[in-house]
């Protein structure tokens, strides 16, 4: 077995099926297994997966054991020589996995592979590569350095700008939406640590990897979408945890004096807040009209999406630069990688993205990164 993809999930039974059908399309090449670990979700996640696919590891746990105790449950049944941790609001291309294991079986001392993450919108994640949040990134991060000074660059080590998006290079930190590496790396380092229940979890499985010696690589010749906070409801619940979350990093990692501590609590607490704030649901976009992105119409889905949408369809040479105008990608006709290349390439805030899958009736996408993500059911 080449490849073991474990999808965490917690209520998200949509953006779990399209992140599953985009994994089977993305292995069919090659010997590979997908294992979904459910975290006891109260949505019918579990019923969709024994009913769309059947044929993919499904774990029912009888409670929500967070993320580092989810996914070391997932990795310890897998039979892959490597593994992925994947998020369940990504959607992957059809060439991801096969690119990020041609790259890792050509590395020395290989430890974690990230990948270029987008949002919804089809913007850049920076947090797809990091570095270390010592105490002196941690400030540069926390008080936004980064952006008044950009030209200085010891100010943008927290999203690793000794690479820009379009360079594959060795980075400290990568994401836990998107993670390729050894079983046994992750074996060795005893896998996420399960006294983190979220949000530093990635950091401190980046971390201990290379304290074993090997290497962390952020590679930008695959594009995955991220929905980015799907899963999570920013709210004083996710305040709290994410200030436990740092607390107990660097209490892990770091010597702090009483100054460094005073320091964190109160950048902690300020990120937390904004955050927070971020996460808070926007106005709804008015859409002017859509465009349906197909390669063979189907007519039963195109009066189906007439009737449901308010606007009407125009043809792409049709778009008013000046008006707000959605984009409805038909995946099965068009493929997810011609879905993710046409989402990067546009980058336009007058134009949104939803996507729709073969055979269901719901639609689905997110408009930026600190957007939820949103369901429209036809």
């Amino acid at each position: 077995m080449q490849l073991s993809v474990i999808i965490l999930n917690y209520n998200v039974r949509y953006f779990l099926e399209q992140c599953v059908l985009s994994v089977q399309k993305a292995t069919q090449n090659f010997n590979a297994e997908i294992i979904v670990v459910d975290n006891n979700s109260a949505d019918d996640s579990c019923k969709m997966m024994k009913e769309r696919f059947p044929d993919v590891i499904l774990i029912e746990n009888k409670e929500n054991a967070g993320f580092p105790k989810g996914n070391n449950i997932g990795v310890k049944i897998a039979s892959g020589k490597y593994i992925c941790i994947l998020n369940p609001d990504t959607v992957v291309a059809e060439d991801t996995f096969e690119k990020v294991l041609e790259f890792a079986k050509k590395q020395k001392d290989l430890g974690i592979i990230g990948c270029k993450l987008i949002d919804g919108a089809g913007n850049f994640l920076p947090e797809s590569k990091r570095s270390i949040p010592t105490p002196f990134v941690a400030f540069t991060k926390i008080f936004s350095l980064y952006k008044l000074f950009p030209n200085i660059k010891s100010f943008g080590k927290y999203y690793a700008s000794h690479l820009n998006e379009d360079q594959t290079g060795k980075v400290d930190i990568l994401v836990g939406a998107f993670m390729v590496m050894k079983k046994e790396t992750y074996d060795e380092v005893g896998g996420f640590d399960e006294d983190c229940f979220m949000y530093s979890d990635d950091i401190d499985l980046s971390y201990m990897v290379l304290k074993t010696g090997k290497q962390n690589f952020y590679f930008h010749e695959t594009t995955v979408i991220h929905y980015k906070g799907e899963s999570t409801v920013k709210d004083g619940t996710y305040m709290k945890r994410f200030q436990e979350a740092m607390n107990f990093f660097y209490k892990k990692h770091f010597k702090t004096s009483f100054f460094f501590s005073f320091f964190m609590k109160i950048g902690i607490v300020f990120f937390s807040f904004v955050k927070m704030f971020q996460g808070k649901k926007k106005k709804k976009i008015a859409i002017d009209k859509y465009v349906l992105v197909t390669n063979y119409p189907n007519k039963e889905t195109l009066d189906l999406l007439i009737n449901k949408l308010d606007s009407g369809f125009v043809k792409p040479d049709q778009i008013d630069p000046k008006k707000q105008h959605e984009f409805i990608i038909d995946a099965d006709s068009v493929g997810f990688k011609s879905a993710i290349d046409l989402m990067e390439k546009t980058k336009n805030p007058l134009i949104t993205f939803k996507i729709l899958l073969k055979n269901q009736k719901f639609l689905i996408g997110s408009n930026d990164s600190n957007d939820r993500g949103e369901v429209i059911k036809l």
